[in-house]
């Protein structure tokens, strides 16, 4: 075979095997997209995020395109707990709410109400179902009937600084607590440093919360978080 001709040949190679790629990325999207697809929801890269789906390397993927499109955020939380969605409030630059809701309920725990992002209403759903919940159940074989909140949405600096707080366009909360359905009360105030099973719960919860949350803050970070865990959807993996 001659130097001449399978130079001619090699361009011929290249496209029929880009023409195959082509042909199997669109034959793999369209069956992915086909109703009945035998690819379950949460490996599948069109479908949106469902809260109670089993995670999978999918998952805060899916959280990430939640909660970058407050449209399909809400449509998400409406089967995922109890929101009123709002109007966005915009006060200025620095403070605001994108994405607005009134928050009363994530899974099977009560929460509000409470005025906030719909991101961080999403993110404290995921950790309701795949932190909170298993935990308290390991723990207490018990489920959280109420997590106790100190607020989400505060036009304010972070004290101390000029710069903006996360709480200034509601992409942050601070929990102060939990209770149970057997009628435990939890609260970081009272038991993050006790030897027991509440304190083993708090510790475990904010670890967990990390998962979902750029930033966790807590008693373990300085005293002005001893009575609560400041969650923000922003960060660089501050867990603490």
């Amino acid at each position: 075979m001659s130097d001449e001709f399978e130079k001619r040949r090699s361009p011929l190679k290249r496209n029929a095997a880009l023409f195959l790629l082509v042909a199997v990325v669109l034959i793999g999207s369209a069956l992915l997209r086909h109703p009945d697809t035998p690819l379950p929801d949460r490996w599948n890269v069109f479908e949106p995020l469902s809260v109670s789906d089993p995670i999978t390397p999918l998952t805060h993927w899916k959280l990430d395109w939640a909660t970058s499109d407050p449209k399909l955020c809400k449509e998400i939380m409406r089967s995922a707990g109890r929101i009123t969605e709002m109007d966005d409030l915009e006060v200025d630059g620095a403070c605001g709410i994108v994405g607005r809701v009134t928050l009363r309920r994530v899974g099977v725990s009560y929460i509000g109400p409470i005025e906030t992002a719909c991101a961080t209403a999403l993110r404290i759903s995921m950790w309701e179902e795949h932190g909170i919940q298993p935990i308290a159940q390991d723990l207490f074989n018990a489920q959280v009937s109420r997590i106790r909140h100190v607020g989400s949405y505060n036009c304010r600096r972070i004290s101390g600084t000029e710069r903006m707080s996360t709480h200034a366009t509601a992409s942050a909360i601070d929990i102060s607590g939990f209770d149970l359905t057997d009628g435990t009360r939890i609260r970081l105030l009272k038991d993050w440093d006790e030897d027991d099973a509440k304190a083993q719960f708090l510790h475990d919860v904010r670890d967990t919360s990390c998962d979902w949350f750029g930033t966790t803050l807590g008693p373990d970070y300085n005293a002005a978080h001893a009575d609560h865990f400041h969650l923000q959807n922003r960060g660089w993996g501050t867990c603490r």
